[in-house]
């Protein structure tokens, strides 16, 4: 069972902020949940966090893992989870979403930074880490500190990975022939993100059944199409809705069958509503450019 669909209803200890982060294309978002449970989703950036309070669990790569005040939680892009309490008093923590591009321009190999890609394991203990990390988000909203959240931001960010990652790859060679058709489905899926797509289209532009194009996709990008494509839906949909279109039109413009089904999905993976999520980023970065 790879979809592992929210709790309805709302709870008045479940609370989730966004904003933009100190480095552009990086967003910040601040949450306490105890009744709210994530659907297994992706993202397609890096999701760095930081657990301040109770106890987060998640299912990742197989395994059931928990997140405990002052650990590092720690997602490579397109890598599937869910999250949920772990503890009666549920959890809170922080988490930047960052663009692979925003990571990349953290190395320097001329200064001696050459950063892994990929994290080797979702939670770690995060010691003068996460301390670094925690100094870089609350840097990230007082006035007239902007280079030096943006510095704090992106020396943590390579300090993590330098310290927590691997150098090999986590997919197939992209030149292998397999490779090649997993890489024709995943540009179908972004290309097509608005449409009701099925297996069959997919299996067909792989030259594989339905039944192996699913294993074959979840293999080398981490998920299966199904969640990929909601992973791409609520990115242009974030990127819509920052644009200015209304969220009647995001939710047919992206593909979801209504904004019912839009939203449950939204909230689904970032744990708040699409109008929500809006409201705070206009805000947020209303009060950032002041």
């Amino acid at each position: 069972m790879y979809d592992c669909f929210m709790q309805h209803g709302s709870h008045p200890n479940d609370w989730a902020r966004f904003q933009p982060g100190a480095v552009e294309g990086v967003t910040l978002m601040k949450a306490h949940f105890q009744q709210h449970a994530f659907e297994r989703h992706s993202h397609e950036t890096y999701s760095i966090g930081l657990t301040h309070a109770g106890v987060q669990t998640f299912n990742c790569c197989g395994t059931l893992h928990a997140s405990l005040p002052g650990d590092l939680i720690l997602f490579n892009p397109d890598q599937a989870h869910d999250g949920k309490r772990g503890a009666p008093e549920g959890f809170g923590y922080s988490m930047l979403y960052v663009p692979e591009d925003v990571v990349a321009g953290c190395a320097d190999p001329e200064a001696g930074i050459v950063m892994p890609r990929h994290f080797r394991q979702p939670v770690v203990r995060g010691g003068a880490l996460a301390r670094q990390f925690a100094q870089a988000v609350a840097a990230i909203n007082q006035p007239g500190e902007t280079l030096r959240a943006e510095e704090l931001t992106r020396h943590v960010l390579a300090a993590i990975l330098v310290r927590h990652g691997e150098t090999g790859t986590r997919h197939l060679d992209p030149r292998a022939a397999g490779g090649l058709r997993m890489n024709k489905v995943r540009d179908h899926l972004q290309a097509h993100y608005a449409q009701d797509v099925d297996v069959l289209t997919l299996a067909g532009i792989a030259g594989l059944s339905r039944a192996h194009l699913t294993r074959a996709f979840a293999q080398h990008f981490g998920v299966p199409p199904h969640i990929y494509l909601n992973a791409v839906r609520v990115r242009k949909a974030q990127e819509a809705m920052l644009a200015g279109t209304s969220l009647a039109d995001v939710a047919v413009d992206c593909g979801f069958a209504d904004q019912s089904h839009f939203s449950r999905r939204f909230k689904g993976a970032l744990g708040v509503t699409p109008a929500q999520w809006l409201r705070q980023m206009r805000v947020a970065g209303t009060t950032l450019r002041n």
